[in-house]
């Protein structure tokens, strides 16, 4: 009689390699067809059930050009600075996390626009390691198999702005009355600013630490040269 473990062992190795399989699949699949819904939406909407709440997850699917200039730079700005040439990981950024995150009680993060995708798009909140390393392979897939400007429009699409408000085209008529092409400059930094906390944050009534942010991201939006630092992203060509 053969041993259990062998069996076992086989089976696990056929899960892995179908589960593989299949993440490959997926993450091309929504390289070219836009998602209706992303985990942390799907999050969000059952944290509305629990509370028996009638409001629900808002959202609206924005192409790349129509998102204005001004957001997708603020965005890159306040969060990915490296992001038109990194492969998925800015490694001096995590090294800079590591050395301040092992001096200061303040933890700081250094995921990239393309973790963060991969995050919102599939993922679960929190900071276990099991939850990092599925986000690392995530963050592989869509860098080897997206265009940066797919990306930067998946995320711009993705990422919470507001309470309950995920994406662009759902928050700037929601928060500004505006289309999303036509959010300025300013309007722009401060959803940008609030990304690491929109649900504290409050872009019609922003906060000093908030106004702080927005200025900074104003600053080195001009320091990176304007909408044109992204034209490397915006060729055909990928880099």
């Amino acid at each position: 009689m053969k041993p259990p473990w062998g069996r076992l062992w086989r089976r696990v190795l056929v899960l892995t390699w179908l589960w593989c399989l299949g993440s490959v699949c997926g993450v091309a699949f929504r390289g070219v067809v836009d998602p209706p819904v992303s985990a942390f939406m799907q999050e969000k909407q059952l944290e509305l059930r629990a509370k028996k709440s009638k409001a629900q997850v808002q959202y609206q699917w924005t192409p790349y050009a129509q998102i204005s200039p001004y957001m997708r730079l603020a965005v890159v700005t306040a969060e990915d600075q490296q992001f038109p040439f990194h492969y998925g990981f800015d490694w001096d950024a995590i090294g800079d996390a590591i050395e301040h995150n092992a001096k200061s009680r303040h933890v700081r993060g250094a995921s990239t626009i393309s973790q963060q995708t991969a995050k919102n798009l599939w993922l679960w909140p929190g900071r276990s390691y099991a939850r990092k390393a599925v986000e690392a392979w995530f963050t592989v897939l869509i860098e080897m198999e997206w265009p940066k400007r797919r990306i930067l429009e998946v995320y711009l699409n993705v990422a919470q702005l507001d309470d309950y408000v995920f994406g662009v085209g759902a928050a700037a008529p929601r928060l500004f009355g505006v289309k999303p092409a036509s959010l300025s400059r300013e309007q722009a930094a401060l959803l940008a600013g609030s990304l690491p906390a929109p649900d504290r944050f409050d872009v019609n009534d922003p906060s000093a630490r908030l106004q702080r942010r927005e200025d900074w991201i104003l600053e080195h939006m001009d320091g990176l040269g304007g909408p044109a630092y992204l034209s490397v992203i915006e060729q055909p060509a990928r880099r």
